[in-house]
């Protein structure tokens, strides 16, 4: 599936794939927090990240912080003036903490300390950071980094729950080598990372903000016995990597996922599920005011009529191994009065758009992304190539790029079909038109 993308399609792939960073960032107001420990080091790098995507970073330092990096140093990085103290005559004669608490539309610690997340569940205002952290709206991330024993001990694992309890989101900390001479959790993230992790986070004003998507990812697992099941090679990262560019995109996410060795996306809701039957059943019930329906998912399509109640034991050189069809999830959802913009994914061994064609027709879809599959391609792969058809002719090939590079593009695509169905309501109209046509 080798190409270059058609026309104009092919000008908003490169684009996107060039400026979709920069984009998904452009003015958002970030207030970075630092705090003392020795990770402020690279809370620097951090800035220039976001600043590089595009960001309005605020940096405020705790008292802390300034025993290993200077003020002068986020300063001259950010733009800004560092905010310091809650004590700021200057500052606070304008009620500067509750100003900032308005200002951001995100705080991030990075990194923040056992002491910093301490006080932080226990609603203390001693300091600058943690007052506007009390008095802020927009949501509060925080990146841990602290010695192993420290990070494991029952006083801050009691403050992980609460704060996460609240809302609060914790990005970490990574194992690894630490400061102290010892190995274990407790390592701030690296700044990219962290970049690329809040980019999600942070509301705003995309191409699909206001829109409700619902997406499957991952295979399913059908039962044989209690320690055995059939499933397949699905890896989730495509669907995931769609779920993490609709989200960048501003839509509300959920994502229905089969069992993956996968994170969920930040931002993201999801929904854990394990046969088919659990998937079908979720989607129904998360399908109400649902303006996308996006399938990824690798759903079994067959299940064992009978499932034993113990284990098979090994006592014949052959097994016979009944099997039934499971509900067709893609088609269920189309066939729908009030369906969302459906579109579907095909993975195939061959002839991919000859049957990625045939599957877009006869299970009345929006849009379907086809791929080929085999021993090393596709499953369970960082990168992926993509045949995306749509009703009317429409087509585009996206070639090779890592999977999250595909989903963004796709994304796009999927809101431009949108815009051109001029607004959820006549989506499930235009569907049904364009069925009749063809």
């Amino acid at each position: 599936m080798a190409g270059v993308c058609d026309g104009h399609i092919g000008r908003a792939w490169h684009e996107t794939a060039a400026l979709a960073d920069n984009a998904l960032m452009r003015d958002k107001r970030v207030i970075l927090g630092v705090t003392g420990g020795i990770a402020a080091y690279k809370s620097a790098d951090l800035v220039r990240r976001l600043v590089e995507r595009g960001a309005q970073v605020q940096v405020v330092m705790t008292a802390g912080a300034r025993e290993f990096i200077t003020a002068t140093t986020f300063q001259a990085l950010s733009g800004r003036p560092v905010r310091e103290s809650l004590w700021d005559s200057a500052a606070e004669a304008a009620m500067g903490h509750i100003e900032l608490a308005r200002w951001a539309e995100l705080v991030l610690v990075a990194p923040a300390t056992a002491d910093f997340m301490a006080r932080l569940a226990a609603g203390r205002a001693d300091d600058l950071l943690a007052t506007l952290c009390l008095a802020t709206t927009a949501p509060i991330v925080l990146a841990p980094a602290m010695n192993q024993q420290m990070w494991a001990n029952v006083a801050t694992q009691a403050n992980v729950a609460t704060l996460e309890g609240r809302g609060v989101r914790l990005l970490g900390p990574a194992v690894g080598d630490q400061a102290c001479g010892e190995f274990g959790p407790g390592r701030m993230l690296e700044p990219t990372e962290l970049a690329d992790l809040i980019e999600p986070l942070i509301p705003g004003d995309g191409p699909l903000s206001g829109r409700r998507v619902l997406i499957t990812a991952g295979p399913t697992r059908e039962s044989i016995d209690p320690v055995r099941f059939v499933s397949n090679r699905s890896s989730g990262k495509m669907g995931y990597a769609v779920a993490q560019a609709m989200r960048a995109a501003g839509a509300e996410v959920v994502l229905v996922s089969g069992p993956v060795a996968l994170p969920a996306p930040p931002g993201v809701r999801r929904l854990n599920v394990e046969s088919a039957v659990q998937m079908h059943e979720t989607v129904q019930q998360e399908l109400a005011g649902c303006d996308v329906f996006v399938a990824t998912a690798a759903v079994a399509d067959y299940r064992p009529i009978a499932v034993a109640g113990s284990k098979i034991k090994k006592k014949t050189e052959q097994m016979t191994l009944e099997m039934t069809r499971t509900t067709d999830i893609l088609a269920t959802v189309a066939a729908r009065a009030d369906r969302p913009f459906v579109v579907g994914f095909a993975a195939e061994t061959d002839a991919v758009e000859q049957h990625a064609r045939e599957k877009l027709l006869r299970k009345n879809l929006d849009m379907i992304a086809a791929n080929e599959v085999g021993a090393t391609k596709a499953f369970d792969c960082e990168d992926n190539a993509l045949l995306v058809l749509w009703r009317g002719g429409g087509r585009a090939e996206l070639p090779r790029a890592s999977k999250r590079e595909l989903a963004t593009a796709l994304v796009a695509l999927i809101a431009e079909r949108l815009r051109a169905n001029a607004g959820p309501g006549a989506v499930a109209g235009a569907a049904s038109a364009g069925a009749a046509k063809a």
